[in-house]
């Protein structure tokens, strides 16, 4: 073996990390879409019935799409039946009925913020379960992030938390355990197939609840077209992208690792906000910055960054 294969196969896991990285990181942002889009189908539709509308088309898309383009998923569920069951419970019907609850009072920044203490409940989490604690850098950067988020949505200027927000934590959890489970209960099974199962299962309860609660058949008939339109994109864009997204970066990176991208998810929830003509005030710019320098210190980015830029600057380089 030559000096460039070897210098080849050492890249190799670096650009699978990096593209781990950005698919994760793509994730958060359209999750960001999601608060607002929910915001729209909530105005016509009833939370089970907006939620298991999104996950019934979802579920349809990307079952589809599995079997188009993977022949192993058959035999990943029959390896995983509980585990996917479990997990699509817990961390696609758990984790939604509670947002689209939650957000009957809750608005889509404050409901961001509270996502994006994901990554330190998940870490926490990771480490209880694995007795080995976080890096001091994996730490700060999780605690300048949420001082970002905080800054960005105004927690420093008298915000008021709603009764929603209870129950959208409560779902933050769930889809902390969701992240961490993926990454040890499950065996074999792509990223593809996990997505795939664990958002059939979660689709099925939440159809089975919104029929015993609601009447969605009825409610969907007297839906607008503009409700119709928010709970496709939450289906496609904010579902089955967003869930395959972060099962690559939970197989690539870990759970605690991909976990710290979810501190992205007010930054878009605010930057949507202000293209919807809510603009920001230099307070939130700045932790947006913040947050974003987090996430870069906490995903171990600003080493290698400022050894590149130096090495380009040393005149030893």
């Amino acid at each position: 073996m030559t000096v460039a294969d070897m210098s080849s196969l050492s890249r190799a896991p670096t650009r699978r990390e990096g593209l781990a990285f950005a698919l994760s990181a793509g994730a958060a942002i359209l999750w960001g879409s999601n608060f607002e889009a929910t915001r729209i189908a909530l105005h016509d539709l009833p939370p089970w019935t907006a939620a298991a509308g999104r996950f019934a088309i979802a579920a349809l898309a990307i079952l589809i799409w599995m079997l188009m383009v993977e022949r192993g998923g058959l035999r990943a569920l029959r390896r995983n039946f509980a585990a996917f069951a479990g997990l699509g419970i817990l961390g696609v019907a758990g984790f939604n009925a509670a947002l689209f609850l939650g957000m009957r009072t809750s608005s889509p920044v404050t409901a961001g913020l509270i996502m994006g203490t994901v990554p330190l409940t998940t870490t926490l989490l990771e480490a209880l379960i694995s007795r080995r604690w976080p890096g001091r850098a994996v730490l700060a950067g999780m605690v300048i992030s949420l001082f970002g988020i905080a800054l960005t949505v105004g927690a420093f200027s008298g915000a008021h938390l709603a009764p929603g927000d209870a129950m959208i934590l409560a779902g933050s959890v769930a889809w902390s355990l969701y992240t961490i489970g993926c990454r040890r209960w499950v065996h074999g099974a792509s990223p593809l197939a996990t997505s795939t199962w664990t958002m059939v299962f979660g689709a099925l309860a939440l159809l089975g609840v919104a029929f015993a609660v609601e009447t969605p058949i009825a409610a969907v008939a007297a839906a607008s077209a503009r409700a119709g339109a928010a709970v496709l994109w939450m289906a496609l864009a904010g579902s089955v992208l967003t869930y395959l997204f972060w099962q690559v970066g939970i197989s690539v990176r870990g759970p605690a690792a991909t976990s710290v991208l979810l501190n992205l998810v007010p930054v878009a929830a605010l930057g949507i906000a202000a293209a919807l003509g809510r603009h920001p005030d230099p307070g939130q710019v700045a932790g947006v910055a913040l947050a974003i320098l987090g996430v870069l210190l906490a995903s171990g980015r600003i080493g290698p960054l400022v050894r590149n830029v130096a090495g380009h600057h040393s005149p030893c380089g």
